[in-house]
């Protein structure tokens, strides 16, 4: 696992967290792997921007992951 997410909302959009996380430089950058087929989200090839990723989920894009922890504020 290279990293763990905190997320304090009960999800957040799979192309915000490209972004937030690092995965990703821009916006527009998250929006071209996710078309490309190149993200995945607990095993499965995610095309959709706004998928909502939710506590425990793993986000693979290259070599690195993601794994999203929800912790209520």
């Amino acid at each position: 696992m290279d990293q763990q997410f905190v997320i304090s909302d009960e999800y957040i959009e799979l192309n915000k967290l490209l972004k937030a996380s690092g995965l990703c430089d821009t916006g527009g950058q998250t929006k071209i792997v996710i078309e490309d087929e190149l993200v995945t989200v607990d095993g499965e090839t995610e095309t959709r921007k706004r998928r909502k990723i939710k506590d425990g989920m793993i986000v693979k894009y290259g070599t690195h992951s993601v794994k999203v922890i929800f912790e209520k504020n």
